[in-house]
């Protein structure tokens, strides 16, 4: 009998690709979203069958935040992580034979903004605003109660190359505005205001790195093959960052992505130019304006061997393989 692997919220880029890789190492792979196929949010005896006797728990589920920040999009992004985190931990906490191993979806965007020094899992400090709570509340939910039977891992992941988010980017090389994005005033909002039971945050700062905010990363391949090393790697519970070791800035960014996609010109693009073009776009400045400086403490302390390490080949991967 093969062994069962369970991924919640498949259905995204990421998953895909998980589902593959898993099937491919011998898995026997159920899937869980809103649609199935395998079980849905929603009926709690599916999930239940589901993750009961499987040997590994992925949960990817949650509203993509490439959206504005509406009230709406607020509340589906906190409800659509917490919620089903939940579902997952009372079906394994039900559950005969557990997992050995539930490895949940968290965000590197959970530590402050970071000019001074990196943020690792160790002496890393949480940040405040709405996606920092999001993930304060995601990562609640995965750690609560008791569940003996199954190590817990919080995969704190950075910006993935490979997918959505450096898409856009490319889209914004080609389109000739490639260079770096300036912070500076803008218009007060509250759609970065706190979230949850313990809302954290004031107004939106500002901050005037001059494109020099970081620019923490990890291309798909890797996680991946991280996903691979925790399951080998039983001494790794709690936290983990998956996000390359040599992580760049917003200036270094827009530079090799201008040279990914042959565009020579790359007009700098300050807030205020910035804020509309990404209204348009329906995404959040936070994508680019916020300095996330993250380095993979656990990971290399272990051992992990990153395959795309440097920023300008991972890049060159992304863009050529979309």
């Amino acid at each position: 009998m093969r062994t069962r692997a369970v991924v919640a919220g498949w259905n995204g880029f990421i998953g895909h690709r998980l589902v593959a890789d898993l099937a491919e190492r011998g898995y026997d792979v159920a899937r869980v979203g809103r649609s199935g196929p395998d079980a849905r949010w929603g009926d709690p005896a599916a999930l239940a069958g589901a993750v009961d006797g499987a040997e590994l728990v992925v949960n990817l589920a949650g509203k993509s935040v490439g959206c504005r920040y509406t009230e709406a999009n607020r509340d589906e992004i906190l409800r659509s992580r917490v919620e089903t985190t939940r579902a997952l931990r009372e079906a394994i906490g039900a559950a005969s034979a557990p997992p050995r191993l539930w490895l949940n979806a968290s965000t590197a965007t959970i530590y402050r903004y970071a000019t001074d020094r990196p943020q690792t899992e160790s002496d890393g400090e949480l940040g405040t605003g709405f996606s920092v709570d999001v993930a304060r509340s995601w990562e609640r939910e995965l750690f609560a109660g008791d569940l003996p039977g199954t190590r817990r891992v919080a995969l704190r992941m950075a910006i993935v190359l490979g997918g959505p988010a450096s898409d856009l980017l490319a889209r914004i090389a080609r389109l000739g505005v490639g260079g770096p994005q300036l912070d500076g005033w803008w218009f007060p909002h509250r759609r970065y205001r706190g979230i949850g039971d313990e809302p954290t945050g004031g107004p939106v700062p500002v901050h005037r790195s001059g494109g020099r905010q970081k620019f923490s990363w990890i291309h798909v391949d890797d996680v991946l093959a991280a996903i691979r090393f925790v399951e080998a790697h039983d001494e790794l519970a709690g936290p983990v960052n998956l996000s390359s070791p040599y992580p760049s800035d917003n200036r270094t960014l827009m530079a090799e992505l201008r040279r990914a996609v042959g565009m020579p010109v790359g007009v700098p693009t300050p807030r205020w130019l910035l804020e509309p073009a990404l209204w348009a776009l329906r995404n959040e400045s936070e994508l680019v304006l916020k300095s996330r400086w993250v380095l993979p403490e656990r990971l290399t302390a272990a051992g992990f061997d990153f395959a795309w390490p440097q920023m300008g080949p991972a890049i060159d991967d992304a863009v050529t393989r979309r």
